[in-house]
């Protein structure tokens, strides 16, 4: 069974995790630092993210990581960082971890887009593609941040263009696009003999009130001490929540086009596992014509 508890030696790998600097990133740029990867921490906001470092310093003394600037709201943002990253040396691991958790009011990104989704699919989509010649070349492990509220979501013309409004949708359906691009993608990959391999993970029920504190990194766990007693069965901290990242990205023996998580009861807490998904995020012609629209709206093809 493999083991959360100790990683095997990641030394002399280069993993880049978005949205490194709070939460389920952070936890994962911690526990793969410990294991002696090469980190790269991306995020957009380069204070967070130094205070991110040397919070994992303080635990990881002499811990490799380092920062990219990356905003996935703003494609001129993925291009630079692509060139950069492109640039430095192969990647072993690529954790699309960022993302946008809810808006009350509908947003948009630098270009345009409905924020959710153009931060939690099209950003990283843009990166995934810009990026795949080196990916495929280095046998890179793309690893996608899934949600289990993609079951309650689907991907129409409606949805993905909706008149009105509605946050929870538009998470969910932002959820649904990234875990159908991951399956997708991992299709596609063995379709052409890519050495590259793509994985969708999830954390199941995380939240802040059961995460161990870290200095400079925001917890968010202010809450009455009944829900913490109530939400405590069903729910587990951020740092258990990225086992199942960080299982899915360095664990060679998790196949192409698998979806990790909690295997507890809803997959909502335990040990990180390939767990089932719902059947129609693997819907091929879905994807397919997801990743058409995400082409043309980004301006950027999806080349193997």
């Amino acid at each position: 069974m493999w083991n959360p508890i100790a990683l095997p030696s990641l030394t002399g790998r280069r993993i880049l995790v978005t949205g490194g600097n709070a939460g389920l990133g952070y936890f994962a740029c911690e526990q793969l630092a410990g294991a002696g990867a090469s980190v790269v921490m991306a995020s957009r906001d380069e204070t967070k993210a130094r205070a991110a470092i040397r919070a994992i310093r303080t635990r990881h003394t002499g811990a490799d990581v380092s920062f990219q600037q990356l905003d996935l709201a703003d494609l001129a943002s993925v291009r630079s960082a692509a060139g950069a990253l492109a640039a430095g040396p192969p990647l072993a691991g690529l954790l699309a971890n960022a993302g946008v958790v809810g808006s009350p009011e509908r947003r948009t990104t630098a270009d345009g887009f409905e924020l959710q989704f153009g931060t939690n699919h099209l950003g990283h989509y843009a990166l995934v593609a810009l990026l795949l010649p080196e990916l495929s070349a280095a046998g890179t492990r793309i690893v996608h941040l899934g949600s289990i509220s993609h079951r309650w979501a689907r991907l129409t013309p409606s949805t993905l263009d909706p008149s009105t409004y509605r946050n929870a949708s538009a998470y969910a359906t932002s959820k649904l696009a990234v875990t159908a691009f991951g399956f997708e993608l991992a299709r596609r990959l063995d379709l052409t003999r890519s050495a590259a391999t793509s994985v969708v993970a999830h954390p199941g029920f995380a939240l802040g009130m059961f995460t161990p504190d870290r200095p400079g990194i925001a917890a968010h766990r202010d809450a009455p001490a009944w829900r913490g007693a109530v939400m405590r069965r069903v729910a587990q901290g951020k740092d258990d929540g990225a086992w199942p990242l960080v299982r899915a990205t360095v664990d060679r023996s998790i196949p192409n086009g698998a979806y990790c998580g909690p295997d507890g009861w809803f997959q909502l807490k335990g040990a990180p596992a390939i767990v089932p998904v719902r059947r129609h995020a693997r819907e091929s012609n879905a994807a397919s014509r997801l990743i058409d629209l995400s082409a043309d709206l980004t301006g950027i093809e999806l080349r193997f």
